[in-house]
């Protein structure tokens, strides 16, 4: 396992929110139909590159960028601050840990200005922003709304080798952990973390990175979830659901994941709950209760385990891939020697506890 990531002495910039992800895909317009008339993600703005589309309730110019490219895979996860001061915190906070910065006054993508992306020590393209062009928010268009309308932009997920070195290192950037996954060892499996008072921006999941796990879009209630499911049955790619639709243990939410016409994936997320006092207790679950992924028990599709998409370095080209020493919580759980509950021996219900932060 990697040494800790050394905490540098600059302060680290104040970090709002997640806020838009940048993605390549291979073909543009067969990603068009399917974020656009699938999803019902809304267009700011495209040209013959690229597309920049929001949820309803969002005022900033996108929250999801694609970009026409030759390799499937992730250019940024982006992140605002609290203020433009907040981008030059970030540019010698990376500095300082020894991490390839470049920074841009024009901005990276459409709509927004003075950014800087780094590197990050995780191998993780990250972009920190403040200013940015507003766009008309969509709340109150319900001429627009959809039976499965994407209200906004809930998480990132981030598949990393060496979980307890990539949580430390994001309470050092001011992330807060809502809930883990471990085991009786104390071997870390997954950890939720977040700035914005929900339960998470980002999760770090235990497996071969650095590679992106999965963006998260928030609807208002399940039944629009349900709504998704119906949309795509009807147009004939249910294939294109990996997961769910499913209540999860971890977060309380409600979910579905599919998958875009480059195998990206994207999941449909609501009903978690508010994480905002400062004394918020940590939630620590047992790797094996098989209610941690899914309440009602149901078993993980292999590939949600084991597929990610690869992220790219600042020249844009895809990172190396590292495998995981720790045990991966798929053979944990559902190998040949792994094992799951939900109740105890005494057949009390098994649950999760209340913990403390490690």
């Amino acid at each position: 396992m990697a040494h800790r990531i050394p905490t540098p002495s600059v302060p680290a910039p104040d970090i709002v929110r997640c806020a838009y992800m940048e993605i390549v895909v291979t073909d543009l317009a067969r990603s068009r139909a399917f974020y656009v008339d699938v999803l019902g993600l809304h267009v700011t703005a495209e040209d013959d590159e690229a597309i920049y589309l929001r949820s309803l309730e969002e005022f900033i110019h996108h929250n999801l960028v694609l970009r026409k490219g030759p390799v499937a895979a992730v250019a940024a996860f982006a992140y605002r601050v609290r203020s433009p001061e907040e981008v030059d915190a970030a540019e010698a906070y990376y500095r300082e840990l020894g991490c390839r910065t470049e920074r841009r006054r024009e901005g990276f993508t459409k709509g927004v200005g003075d950014s800087v992306r780094v590197q990050d020590p995780l191998g993780f393209p990250y972009e920190f922003f403040y200013d940015v062009e507003h766009v008309e928010r969509l709340t109150q268009r319900y001429d627009l709304y959809s039976a499965g309308e994407l209200v906004r932009l809930d998480h990132f997920n981030q598949v990393t080798p060496d979980v307890p070195r990539g949580r430390a290192y994001l309470e050092d950037l001011g992330f807060r952990v809502s809930e883990d996954i471990q085991d009786s060892d104390g071997v870390t499996y997954a950890v939720w973390m977040h700035r914005k008072q929900t339960v998470h921006d980002t999760a770090l999941t235990g497996g071969n990175g650095p590679r992106m796990h999965h963006v998260a879009f928030a609807t208002h209630e399940k039944h629009n979830i349900i709504q998704i499911c119906d949309k795509m049955g009807a147009l004939r790619i249910s294939d294109r659901i990996e997961r769910g639709p499913g209540r999860h243990g971890v977060s309380n939410a409600f979910y579905l994941y599919i998958l875009d016409p480059d195998d990206h994936r994207i999941e449909i997320y609501c009903q978690d709950y508010y994480t905002g006092d400062p004394d918020n207790p940590t939630i620590t679950w047992d790797v094996h209760d098989n209610q941690r992924r899914d309440w009602w028990g149901n078993a993980v599709v292999p590939s949600w385990y084991t597929e990610a998409s690869l992220v790219l370095d600042l020249d844009g080209k895809p990172q190396p891939v590292t495998e995981r020493d720790e045990r991966s919580e798929m053979a944990v759980t559902v190998g040949a020697d792994g094992f799951s509950y939900t109740r105890n021996d005494d057949g009390s219900p098994e649950g999760f506890k209340l913990g403390t932060q490690l």
